[in-house]
């Protein structure tokens, strides 16, 4: 028997519960961030189904509320696309470059690059301070035990 069921905009049953805001990006954020490798709308879909199972029924959500969900993370810079024939494949961005493009915004938008690059220095903690100073000096990559320090991962 088919189900004739109003849909709402998630592409979901209207009796279904709602997600809270934000709640779907981040469900499939985790999905990316979990997998092995660069994903598919589809196989987005179908991961966000297998979850689903077992938990309060939400409704399955429609090809097309996937697509626009990963379209609005790749232009929020969330997630990096590599097409894949007709389509695209996404993976997430992970955190240390995510946190750079951010800085390099801030930095870009503010009036005085000068005082917004002193009022980050200044906020460093000393450990953090040095490192930057090595990664300036041309020093490279710090040593991992530097870069768990200034990651908060003694």
């Amino acid at each position: 028997m088919l189900d004739h069921s109003p849909q709402d905009a998630s592409g979901s049953s209207a009796g279904a519960a709602r997600r809270a805001a934000g709640a779907l990006e981040s469900e499939i954020l985790g999905i990316l961030r979990q997998a092995s490798g660069p994903l598919s709308p589809g196989e987005v879909r179908q991961q966000l189904a297998a979850a689903q199972q077992g938990e309060a029924q939400q409704g399955e959500l429609s090809y097309s509320t996937v697509v626009t969900i990963v379209s609005r993370l790749h232009a929020k810079g969330l997630l990096t696309r590599q097409r894949v024939g007709r389509g695209f494949t996404y993976t997430p961005v992970d955190e240390a470059s995510l946190a750079a493009s951010r800085m390099r915004h801030a930095l870009g938008t503010g009036t005085d690059r000068g005082a917004v690059l002193s009022r980050f220095v200044s906020g460093l903690s000393g450990r953090d301070a040095r490192l930057l100073s090595r990664l300036l000096a041309g020093d490279g990559d710090p040593p991992a035990a530097d870069r768990d320090r200034a990651e908060g991962r003694e």
